[in-house]
């Protein structure tokens, strides 16, 4: 008598652990593609991209550190993670950014016919941004748009009825606008409520399409450097992000070569 087997299931994507932090090991292709498998499975779940300022945030704040470990994804969005992972036993291919993410998804949705929802940004932000991917991409349905208050001591009082609006419409996708690390927090603390649809923390990313917010050129980008230039742009509210917390990635990083080593030099 044979005995029949399931399939094997396929390996698990390398990751990477830095800080408290775990990311995988994807291409941008591949990045997309398993975000829309990750859809079409209806199970729910979210995404988060992963820069500098999200590993030393997750050194002290808890709620961020606890959403990441329940992300399905996570993809890197920083050079200096991308280059530290070589030094790491996880090389990142490349950088793989929230905004850059979000019109390939949009592509991909319109030609499986998603419905997606798009939260956060300033008052009109979503609504301009939303009409824009209806006229440019024939086949998506954006449902809805809505930039809501959002406290994240508020709880559930807050959180239902902006649920509810986001559940009404039933979309396949949910952009999430409302900057780190209150987007990663409140989606994870909504996640089990929004049944099957998937969320992705997008940062500043509707403000770039609608172009209420500059972004840096490609080769800013390329070299590592896209954080000088948004502080350059808006040093009073970056000053603190990028010059006091995010010099504590070094220190992050030394006790990472720390660990893999033993303690031993050379």
């Amino acid at each position: 008598m044979t005995t029949a087997h399931a399939p094997a299931a396929a390996p698990p994507r390398p990751r990477l652990s830095i800080g408290h932090l775990a990311i995988d090991q994807l291409t941008f292709p591949e990045a997309v593609q398993a975000i829309g498998a990750l859809v079409d499975a209806h199970q729910g779940g979210y995404v988060f991209t992963a820069n500098v300022d999200h590993v030393v945030l997750a050194e002290t704040n808890t709620r961020f550190r606890d959403a990441y470990s329940k992300a399905a994804l996570s993809v890197v969005d920083g050079m200096p993670i991308v280059w530290a992972s070589r030094m790491l036993d996880v090389a990142l291919p490349e950088r793989i950014a929230g905004s850059d993410l979000i019109l390939p998804l949009v592509k991909l949705g319109a030609e499986r016919k998603w419905r997606i929802f798009l939260l956060g940004a300033g008052p009109g932000v979503a609504e301009k941004v939303g009409r824009q991917f209806q006229a440019q991409h024939p086949g998506i349905e954006v449902v809805g748009w809505d930039s809501p208050m959002v406290n994240l001591d508020a709880g559930d009082a807050q959180n239902d009825p902006i649920v509810a609006r986001i559940r009404e419409q039933d979309p396949h996708l949910l952009f999430v606008a409302l900057g780190s690390p209150k987007q990663e927090v409140w989606i994870s603390q909504v996640a089990q409520k929004l049944g099957p649809t998937v969320a992705i923390g997008i940062g500043a990313g509707f403000d770039f399409i609608a172009g209420t917010a500059k972004r840096a050129p490609e080769w800013i980008s390329k070299a590592g450097f896209e954080w000088l230039y948004r502080l350059t742009h808006e040093p009073k509210r970056l000053w603190r992000r990028y010059i006091l917390n995010d010099s504590q990635f070094g220190a992050i990083l030394l006790r990472e070569l720390w660990k893999r080593t033993g303690g031993k030099g050379g």
